[in-house]
């Protein structure tokens, strides 16, 4: 039987040595402790709650099956081709050509993987880089963390924070050096995968009438793929130009991510969104349109993003296994465990690592640790909030502009150009705690006025990290006598996050809500997620396995750990403002088998140890294995 050793929580203090950069991080920043009153702070803070936890916030229109607003959809960058379907057996079947997909086909070809079909409703590679093409468009993690396999394909990032278009090229050369474009079906979204038991194959059905028979299965849709757009009335009614973010339509705005948008001469638009996608489009806009209003419902935690060309001297200093040993020392500060040296040294590592990891010196008491954290995280506001009134000249749009939370309740923006651009006088930023009324035939109504204007680009992102993945996977999951949506309709279960027992054959890369663990970074967990399934079809293949199901005690191993290890922050996480991290006002939906390996946001390098241990021992634990002679 598998043994699976018990967290005991994520990597917290007591357990390590405090990150020594935390108590000279607080030393400086006593000042803006001055006159900190913390019941006067938090009923601020939930006051602003209350005017934006209001009824249908929630509310998305169902962009499969409204005709309506199907168009939202469409791809705007690569022409559609009609093709005939396709009857065929292949290897691998990858359902997603995102950073999840891309490195899952990777690990399967250096398993030995042949034929492996990528299928995605995108028109190429990219996932997230393919669709998001707005003006302005990069990561808000560092490039050199962030974009996978540069010490692969030998390739340095070009800026510290890169480009779309950046990530975008080197994604499709990883493709490329892999061979995993000609046989990926684009365009094609995947109906329905089922089980056959009797041939030992999944049997995936595609919206273009396609057959595909695979032995492997994976599920790669990545964390942010479900385009979102509000429901707000008389949308279909407006009779100018409008688009999502991630459908940027160039041939009405002109230009280009990184070029003038010249179509938007002489054109009034309204943008409605102020988060990590907002933000990036609002300087771009200001430069290019007669008018700008940009519609905000909450504001944004803005800190510096400080992004510059990478230097020469960078590429010098490096040594094989560079990019892993950056990833786990940005890991590292995020978790609160000491480092030397901060490699990457932003608002990450200095802001957000600090709220999530406080310092509790010995024999400190609940009370005084809760109080410490309330004071360290008020000053990183303060600071964001006096940055907004350095920045922005006018003192009305200034305190529209003050977020009002506690900096852990919302996930952080980092940008250097976008609070400056709200200067323009062409710019005008209109406060919509409850969002946007209605939309008519010439514009959008907010509090009770109606605004104008010749284009409404939504930048409202996407469906949340912690949406379940059978909804991610936008298709009906069927395997051994019931759907994935039936076994995880209680939350998620699964052996390591990566396999769910009675669906044979698959695997899932790594996810929020799925029972591994959660990074900032995405991209290291989607690394270690690829680097596990490759592995595994590995050792299947040399042990002449055709069939693999997760045994049941395994699975009921691994379920109870999550469950026991499971952190409750529902009485925290209530008096947030509504937003992705507290599933939009409502903590206390969030289930306990939705959680991570060691509670809270997981326990990575345990969780990474556990995966590689597992692959070394080369017995494959846990796994009722199956040598099928029969099976074609």
């Amino acid at each position: 039987m598998l043994h699976i050793p018990k967290a005991t929580g994520v990597v917290m203090l007591p357990r390590c040595e405090p990150n020594p950069s935390v108590p000279l991080f607080i030393e400086t920043m006593s000042e803006d402790l001055a006159g900190f009153d913390p019941e006067t702070v938090r009923a601020k803070y939930l006051a602003e709650r209350d005017r934006r936890l209001v009824p249908g916030r929630t509310d998305i229109r169902d962009l499969a099956t409204d005709q309506r607003f199907t168009r939202y959809r469409e791809d705007p960058f690569t022409q559609f081709v009609e093709r005939e379907p396709l009857f065929e057996d292949v290897d691998a079947v990858v359902v997603g050509g995102g950073i999840a997909g891309i490195l899952a086909g990777v690990q399967l070809r250096k398993a030995g993987v042949e034929r492996i079909r990528i299928i995605d409703q995108a028109g190429g590679i990219g996932g997230t880089w393919y669709w998001n093409r707005y003006p302005g468009v990069m990561c808000d993690i560092e490039s050199y963390i962030y974009i996978p396999m540069l010490e692969e394909l030998g390739y340095v990032p070009t800026r510290r924070y890169a480009s779309g278009a950046e990530i975008l090229h080197h994604l499709e050369a990883i493709a490329d050096e892999f061979d995993l474009v000609p046989d990926a079906l684009f365009h094609t979204g995947v109906t329905q995968a089922e089980w056959s038991e009797d041939r030992g194959r999944w049997r995936i059905h595609t919206d273009r009438g396609d057959e595909v028979n695979s032995r492997w299965y994976v599920l790669a849709a990545g964390i942010l793929n479900l385009l979102k757009l509000p429901a707000i009335p008389g949308m279909d009614e407006f009779a100018g130009a409008s688009f999502h973010t991630a459908r940027w339509d160039y041939e009405y705005t002109g230009g280009g991510p990184d070029a003038p948008l010249t179509g938007l001469e002489g054109k009034v638009v309204a943008l409605v969104g102020t988060g990590a996608t907002g933000i990036q489009c609002v300087p771009p806009l200001a430069e290019s349109a007669k008018h700008l209003y940009v519609l905000q419902r909450t504001p944004s935690a803005i800190g510096e993003r400080n992004n510059r060309p990478t230097d020469a001297s960078f590429a010098e200093g490096l040594t094989p296994g560079w990019q892993r040993s950056r990833m786990d020392n940005f890991q590292a500060v995020m978790m609160g465990l000491p480092v030397e040296v901060d490699q990457v040294d932003d608002g990450w590592t200095h802001d957000y690592a600090a709220v999530q990891h406080p310092p509790r010196p010995e024999g400190m008491s609940g009370a005084e640790f809760a109080r410490n954290a309330e004071e360290l995280d008020y000053a990183i506001m303060e600071r964001h909030r006096l940055r907004v009134e350095e920045l922005v000249t006018d003192p009305a749009t200034a305190e529209i502009l003050k977020p009002y939370y506690r900096y852990i309740c919302k996930r952080p923006c980092f940008h250097d150009e976008y609070l400056p651009a709200l200067n323009n006088p062409r710019v005008t930023l209109i406060d919509c705690p409850a969002g946007v009324e209605r939309i008519t035939e010439h514009g959008l109504v907010v509090n009770g006025r109606e605004y104008e204007v010749d284009c409404i680009i939504y930048g409202t992102g996407f469906e949340p990290e912690r949406t379940p993945l059978f909804r991610r996977a936008g298709h009906q999951v069927v395997g051994r006598g019931l759907t994935l949506a039936e076994k995880w309709s209680d939350g998620a279960s699964t052996l390591f996050g990566l396999m769910s027992r009675g669906f044979p054959n698959m695997f899932m890369m790594p996810a929020p809500t799925q029972q591994s663990v959660v990074t900032t970074n995405y991209t290291q967990l989607a690394v270690l997620g690829a680097e596990f399934i490759g592995g595994v079809v590995a050792q299947l293949k040399e042990h002449g396995v055709e069939v693999f199901d997760v045994s049941a005690e395994a699975e009921e191993a691994w379920v109870r750990g999550i469950v026991d290890t499971f952190s409750d922050t529902t009485a925290f996480m209530s008096a947030c403002t509504p937003s992705r991290i507290n599933n939009e006002g409502h903590p206390e939906m969030i289930k306990p088998r939705d959680g991570n390996y060691g509670g809270g946001m997981g326990d990575w390098f345990r969780y990474r140890e556990l995966l590689e241990q597992w692959l070394e021992t080369r017995n494959l634990d846990g796994l009722e294995l199956e040598l099928r002679s029969t099976v074609p």
